[in-house]
Parts: structure tokens; C-alpha cells; sequence
């Protein structure tokens, strides 16, 4: 009888199957890892979001706070070469200032995120606070809570969002006891 060279069916069944039982471990994790990053990634993009807030500010005294996320980037693409103006200020990048959903890119790392400002109580002057909120893209996949912030620079965020894809802006909504303050 000839000795045979190679694999028998059954030996490479059992490392398929061990394969795939590894891969089943990892895939997980992986996807938590990814949740994660996108988390901290839009925690970052909301501190960028308040510092450009405070620029914006002392830029445009008569403005006040910016009411969208389009005034505080420039307003195309390629950058700022008509200079910055209160309606594209060139503070924040093409993608950050485009990341709401209906915007040109959509989305930051599968985050989406909202802006608004609001004038005192006689209804006119200056922009005198506002939010900014980020809700995943795709929520379990993308991320699975909510952050926002305000005037005061804490980031605030939503635990139990229950699926919702919707970034916050609600001023009220964002101090009140849904949200929780990030450590």
C-alpha cells in the first residue's frame, strides 16, 4: 500500500472548524473595538466643536455662537480661498462641518452631528449659547450612545439611547437627566 501525501477531508474539516470558531471569538471584540474608536472619535470632534464655538465667538462678536455646523468650515472643499466670513469661517475641517445627515460627507467615523444656537430672552442680538450634539450613524454598529454639549464645554452623554440615530438639539435636553456627564 502507498503512503498518500497530504491533508485527509477530516484533518481539514477540523481546522476549518477551528478557524471558524476563532473568528467567531474576534468578530466581536473587533466590533467593539470600532464602536469605541467612533465613540472617542466623536467626543473629540464635540471639543473641537467647542473650541471652534469660542473662536467663532471673539471673530464675530455680532454674530455670537454659530447656529450650523456649515459656518464654522469653509464652504467648499478645497479649502478657504475666498477667506473666512461669519457663513464659512474656515475654524473647523470640510468633513467635520459636513458631517450632519443630508450634508456632502454624511458623517465623521459613523457619527452624525447637529448645531444650534439660540439669542437671549428679547429675541435679538447675538447668538448667546448653543449645542452640539452626535448620535451614531448606525447605531450597534457605528456607536451606541449619544453625546452633546453646550456653552459650558462638558460633554454630556446619552447612556440609554434606545437605537435612536438622532443627534441632540435640545439645549434643555442636553442638561436635563437623560444625560449623563463623561469623565
Amino acid at each position: 500500500m502507498r503512503k498518500q501525501k497530504g491533508f485527509s477531508l477530516i484533518e481539514l474539516l477540523i481546522v476549518v472548524a477551528i478557524i471558524l470558531i476563532i473568528a467567531a471569538i474576534a468578530i466581536p471584540n473587533l466590533l467593539r473595538a470600532r464602536i469605541a474608536a467612533n465613540e472617542a472619535s466623536a467626543v473629540s470632534s464635540l471639543r473641537t466643536l467647542n473650541t471652534a464655538q469660542v473662536t467663532y465667538q471673539m471673530a464675530y462678536p455680532t454674530v455670537g455662537f454659530a447656529g450650523a455646523l456649515s459656518s464654522l468650515g469653509p464652504a467648499a472643499k478645497t479649502g478657504c480661498g475666498t477667506g473666512p466670513a461669519s457663513t464659512s469661517s474656515c475654524i473647523i475641517d470640510y468633513t467635520l462641518a459636513n458631517a450632519y445627515s443630508g450634508g456632502a460627507t454624511g458623517s465623521k467615523s459613523g457619527y452624525v452631528f447637529a448645531m444650534g444656537a439660540a439669542v437671549g430672552t428679547g429675541g435679538t442680538g447675538p447668538n448667546i449659547t448653543f449645542i452640539a450634539g452626535a448620535a451614531p450613524l448606525s447605531y450597534n454598529q457605528s456607536g451606541v450612545r449619544r453625546f452633546c454639549s453646550i456653552e459650558d464645554a462638558v460633554i454630556r452623554f446619552d447612556p440609554n439611547t434606545g437605537g435612536s440615530t438622532t443627534p441632540e438639539s435640545t439645549h434643555a435636553t442636553c442638561t436635563g437627566a437623560t444625560y449623563q456627564v463623561l469623565q
